[in-house]
Parts: structure tokens; C-alpha cells; sequence
């Protein structure tokens, strides 16, 4: 019966990732991408990056840089946080677990397998200090242990908070610790019902009052029933004193990573969107997430782009749905966002976001798989993306690593990328 269905699922692979469904004449990226007809199929488009070694090669990085190993051997690198102190914190882990509602949702697991590690994650944070910033770190260790899928990260008035897959924990820390024993306290329960998507991204505001948590929804488009999406597809707004929650945004399919701007203080996001509607459908999107906005999950995309699979349909909610700030292209799997302080980098990269992009499964040829830059001037992007950190995919098509989040730290002018594939986090510097 294995063998059986391995044979079925290998047929379904080639089939659906046989021929192109990409337009190199769309423009895909930014603040106005083209919008094509859906293009529904029986099986969607569907071709994952299998595994690769680097062996002894690296990321390819702009002239003037350099890229490194700081930390490897790691268990599922996610998420990263920077201590006041210098110290880099790495969530490991990896959730989930919502059973297989259709047939393709089975073909569809085991194509999606193939690009993933073998490494069970590590449900841990684990500290890395490198003292001098010379990027050759003088102490690894288990910061905390035995958490449930960390994820999100944030750290305000002397207290580290984790976001598990189930709940935001607060973990007490005095400066230069290097482990926490306490079990910690559960500051808010979070949605864990299914968890088809099961990260929780988080920030901090940036007078530190509250906590922004990132919740996906728990299923592509509705197909689950909207039963189960209660409190799904939201950016909640979180008292850290008291663990008071808010709903600040809805029907913003998977927002996977948040963080505040700068300049102006915003709450900004990158959101993963709905598969299976074609190669050039829908977007993923960074965007400014405002307070009682609806952003069309699942009634609609990219605005009012009506979704004709959600029974019954909402065309009350969908008049109201708000059109995302800025497109970083179809399927790419954004899960990485941090703007750079301080002039960052300098010249073109002096004001802005990295992005880090997972890359695609869901369309035939790969996207994503890489390290964006998108420029911002007075709070907003203000020009096409730039390719930042390239090479995660070899000649060959293969996948070497693939970026998950991305963390610049202005006092040694070094950007890191946690790579959930290769298990390890890159450093990049200026060669001067």
C-alpha cells in the first residue's frame, strides 16, 4: 500500500510540475503587481527543492561582502533576536500538525517533505555570544530547553518573551545569563486548534507596551470550514503586563513575521497567501498592518480579487478588504522581516527591510529561495526589491538552505539569516 501510493505521489509530483506556468512579463513585485485570471487546475502546480550539500560553497552575497557560518549543527533555526548585551538568540523548533483533508493535500505533504531537513527541531532557544564581533563565537549554549515549537521572539524591561505555538511565554533574564531554568509563565494562550499554520510570529511596540502576535490560518482557503478559523488569520495586539488581548487585523492568511519600522513606529508584516489558483497567484506581500483592517482572507486577494472557492461567499466583507502595501512575488514563502537601523549598511542599503524568503513548493519554477532588500524612504517602500543573499539553490536546481529569518544588528553592521534547511545561521558583513 506504501509503495502504492509513493508510486501515485512521484506520477502527481511530475505532473504538476511539468511544464511553466510563469509570465516573465508580469511585473510580480511591488506596490502595483499584475493581477492575472485564476488558472484552477485538479492538481495544483506543485515542485519543491530537494535537499543539496553545500559542500564547502557558499551564498552568494554582493561584492563587498562577506558570508559565514557563525552557528551550525543547529535543530530547525526559525527566528532570532539580538539581547541588549550583544547575545544572538535562535528559536529551533518545528509544529503543527493538522491531519490531510483531501486527497492532494496527502501528494501534497510529501512533495513539501522533500524540501525539508531531517532534523527534528529542537523545541529550545539557544544563545551564541560573540563578544567581539569578530564572527567566531567564544560560547554556545542552551539558553532554554523543552519549549512547544518556539517561534517568535521579543525582549522588553529585563523579561525574554517566547511565542510557543500555543501560548506567549515571559521568562525573567538578567544580563549575561546563559541559561534559564524557570519554567517561565504563560502570559496568553494562543489558537493551537489544528495549527495548519502553527507559527506565531511576534514584536514588541516600540514603547514596549505591547506584544504583536502573528496567527495563520488553519487551513488554504476555507476548505476546513470557517468553524475552525475562529481567531485565525489575525495580528493580535497584547497587554505584556497584563496579557489582555486585542484583534487588531483579520483575514491576513499567514503573517509570519512582524516587526516596527523605525521612522514611524509601525506595525509591518510579511504574509504568506493562498495556494492553488495558479503559478502567478496570490502574491506574498509585506504590509503596513493597520488597526481594524481586513485584508480579504479567504473571500478575496490582493484587495477585491473576489476567491470564488469560500461557501458562502462575503461580497460585504470583500468591498472592504484592504489592498496590501507591496507584492514581494508569487509563492515566494516570505518568513523573515527586519529593518536595518542606524544607516544600516550605507549607500543603497542605508534604509529599509531584509526579507528572508523560504521559497516556493506551489508553482513550477522556484521562487523565492533567497535573501531580499526592500528600500523605504519616510516610512514606506520606495523602489523594486534588490536580491540580497542568492546561491540557496544550486545549478541543478536543488536547495542548499533556505532563509527563514533575517536579523540585522547595527553594532557590528552583520546581517543573520537563520537557514531552516542547511540548519544553521550565515552572517554577513562588509568586507570593510
Amino acid at each position: 500500500m506504501v509503495r502504492r501510493f509513493m508510486g501515485v505521489a512521484a506520477a502527481a509530483l511530475m505532473l504538476a510540475a511539468c511544464g511553466s506556468g510563469h509570465d516573465p512579463d508580469l511585473q510580480e513585485t511591488g506596490a502595483n503587481p499584475d493581477i492575472p485570471e485564476l488558472d484552477q487546475t485538479l492538481l495544483p502546480p506543485m515542485n519543491v527543492a530537494t535537499q543539496a550539500d553545500w559542500n564547502g560553497e557558499l551564498p552568494t552575497v554582493p561584492d563587498g561582502y562577506v558570508i559565514s557560518v557563525v552557528a551550525d549543527d543547529l535543530m530547525i533555526p526559525r527566528q532570532m533576536l539580538m539581547l541588549p548585551n550583544g547575545d544572538l538568540l535562535i528559536a529551533e523548533g518545528s509544529g503543527g500538525g493538522a491531519p490531510a483533508l483531501r486527497p492532494k493535500d496527502v501528494i501534497a505533504g510529501f512533495i513539501k517533505a522533500r524540501g525539508r531537513s531531517d532534523v527534528e527541531g529542537g523545541d529550545r532557544i539557544t544563545l551564541v555570544r560573540d563578544a567581539n564581533g569578530d564572527g567566531v563565537p567564544e560560547l554556545r549554549t542552551v539558553l532554554i530547553d523543552d519549549l512547544n515549537a518556539p517561534y517568535g521572539l521579543a525582549f522588553v524591561d529585563g523579561n525574554l518573551y517566547v511565542a510557543n505555538q500555543d501560548a506567549v511565554m515571559r521568562f525573567p533574564y538578567e544580563e549575561g545569563q546563559t541559561e534559564i531554568t524557570a519554567p517561565g509563565e504563560e502570559l496568553t494562550r494562543l489558537p493551537a486548534e489544528l495549527n495548519h499554520h502553527w507559527t506565531k510570529a511576534m514584536t514588541a511596540s516600540a514603547d514596549g507596551r505591547f506584544l504583536y502576535v502573528g496567527i495563520g490560518s488553519n487551513s488554504n482557503a476555507g476548505e476546513r470550514g470557517m468553524e475552525v478559523e475562529e481567531e485565525r488569520a489575525v495580528v493580535w495586539e497584547i497587554d505584556r503586563e497584563t496579557g489582555a488581548r486585542r484583534t487588531i487585523a483579520t483575514g491576513i492568511r499567514n503573517p509570519t513575521a512582524l516587526a516596527i519600522e523605525p521612522d514611524t513606529s509601525a506595525l509591518w508584516a510579511v504574509v504568506n497567501e493562498r495556494d492553488e489558483i495558479g503559478d502567478m497567484l496570490v502574491p506574498d506581500y509585506l504590509t503596513q498592518v493597520q488597526d481594524g483592517a481586513f485584508y480579504g482572507w479567504p473571500y478575496s486577494y490582493w484587495g477585491g480579487n473576489v476567491d470564488p472557492r469560500p461557501r458562502p461567499q462575503q461580497p460585504d466583507l470583500v468591498a472592504r478588504a484592504v489592498t496590501p502595501d507591496y507584492a514581494l512575488g508569487n509563492h515566494v514563502a516570505a518568513l523573515g522581516l527586519n529593518f536595518v537601523t542606524e544607516g544600516g549598511f550605507g549607500g543603497q542599503f542605508s534604509n529599509g527591510a531584509f526579507i528572508g524568503e523560504h521559497g516556493s513548493w506551489n508553482r513550477r519554477d522556484p521562487s523565492g529561495y533567497k535573501v531580499s532588500w526592500v528600500p523605504f524612504a519616510n516610512g514606506r517602500p520606495s523602489g523594486p526589491p534588490v536580491d540580497f543573499v542568492t546561491g540557496f539553490l544550486n545549478d541543478r536546481g536543488e536547495a542548499r538552505g533556505r532563509p527563514v529569518g533575517v536579523l540585522f544588528d547595527p553594532r557590528t553592521r552583520a546581517l543573520f539569516i537563520a537557514d531552516d534547511m542547511a540548519n544553521v545561521v550565515w552572517r554577513v558583513v562588509p568586507t570593510q
